[in-house]
């Protein structure tokens, strides 16, 4: 009886033990499984890009364009001067008015002018009464002398009275040709067909010689000034096209040409004005617009270059990002010459040969993160 309850303990204690190194087993793995699930969820996930996202390193010309700007300015303008002194009677233009050449733009007041001219004229009236003995007289003196009723002297002094007659006359002449000229330069005229774009004094206004009256300018033609480094001179000529964009009129498009080159630098900036004339016929463009433009130069020699969308720059550094041995590197790198309508750009930086480049924008892509190139999909073989 003692030995079958013996039995019986040592058997139940042999189960619970089983029990409790199965649930302790049990455990053990299941925190092992855990472990694993979470290790594989923590582990990077490869990037798979597919060929069209990647470029690499080609040889390629680029287009060579000389950025041109500056501030647009009419080639004829002129600013009208008084060439008389005195009060201003009247103005006819105004601001924007469009003038033809030879019409009345303004009249300075005449009465100092035709007193002038009056008393210029009575001089000269005088004068050539003066003059006129002067001849009698030296007609009757010639006649005297050969009867020698006078000396030879006496007749001298009688040419030398009509010498100056002579001289009187002229002088006086011209003194009232001046006056009716300065009469004339009262009345002031548009030198050429144009705008009014500034109109300097108001009537009632006295002015003196020389002052500014009004501003006229032709808006046909425009041209552009711009500054160019004076190493990219050799490359232009008179000529040559250039391709403009102006501050306010959107995508439109101006063509223009290059009219003339300055011989000299200028002093300070090794640069050489280089002007480009701009047709203006419906006369939209305005002194003192902005404009930006380019000039098409020769092809250079092929570079290596990369199209623009795999060349990224962030925080000043300029960069690609390549696969190399399954992993993404990004590389910084020295940029040059751009070729917008190519949309290629000179790399002056060495990569390493044949490395796929990405050429496609991604976002958070983080340095040694795995990634491999997807492989081409096969092309369908079309059943006969």
């Amino acid at each position: 009886m003692d030995n079958q309850r013996l039995t019986r303990r040592r058997v139940i204690g042999a189960l619970i033990v089983l029990v409790v190194a199965t649930v302790v087993g049990g455990s053990v793995a299941l925190r092992a499984a855990r472990k694993g699930q979470e290790a594989g969820a923590n582990a990077p996930v490869a990037l798979e890009f597919a060929p069209g996202d990647l470029a690499q390193v080609e040889m390629k010309a680029l287009a060579r364009w000389l950025p041109v700007s500056g501030a647009l300015q009419p080639v004829n303008q002129a600013t009208v001067k008084a060439k008389v002194s005195g009060d201003v009677r009247y103005i006819a233009v105004r601001e924007g008015e469009t003038v033809r050449a030879g019409q009345v733009l303004a009249r300075i007041d005449t009465a100092d002018l035709e007193a002038r001219l009056a008393e210029r004229v009575g001089a000269f009236e005088s004068a050539k009464a003066q003059l006129a003995m002067a001849e009698k007289t030296s007609a009757s003196n010639q006649t005297l002398l050969r009867q020698n009723f006078i000396s030879q002297n006496a007749f001298d002094n009688s040419e030398s009275s009509l010498s100056v007659a002579k001289g009187s006359m002229k002088s006086a002449e011209a003194q009232v040709q001046l006056a009716q000229n300065a009469l004339r330069d009262a009345v002031v005229v548009a030198p050429l067909a144009g705008i009014v774009a500034k109109r300097h004094v108001q009537p009632g206004e006295k002015v003196a010689f020389d002052s500014p009256l009004v501003t006229v300018v032709d808006l046909r033609e425009m041209e552009l000034q711009a500054a160019v480094p004076s190493v990219d001179v050799p490359e232009l000529a008179i000529g040559m096209p250039v391709d403009l964009t102006i501050d306010g009129f959107g995508e439109r498009r101006f063509s223009g040409r290059i009219e003339r080159i300055n011989p000299a630098t200028e002093a300070g900036t090794r640069a050489i004005l280089v002007y480009v004339g701009v047709p203006n016929a419906d006369r939209s463009l305005r002194g003192g617009m902005f404009a930006t433009g380019r000039v098409a130069l020769a092809t250079a020699v092929p570079v290596p270059t990369l199209p623009q969308a795999a060349v990224r720059t962030e925080a000043g550094q300029t960069f690609v990002w390549t696969i190399d041995a399954g992993k993404l590197v990004r590389r910084i790198v020295v940029i040059g010459r751009r070729d917008d309508e190519a949309g290629r750009i000179e790399v002056k930086t060495a990569l390493p040969a044949g490395a796929p480049i990405l050429a496609a924008r991604f976002d958070n892509l983080k340095d040694g993160a795995p990634a491999l190139v997807r492989a081409p999909s096969p092309t369908p073989v079309k059943s006969g």
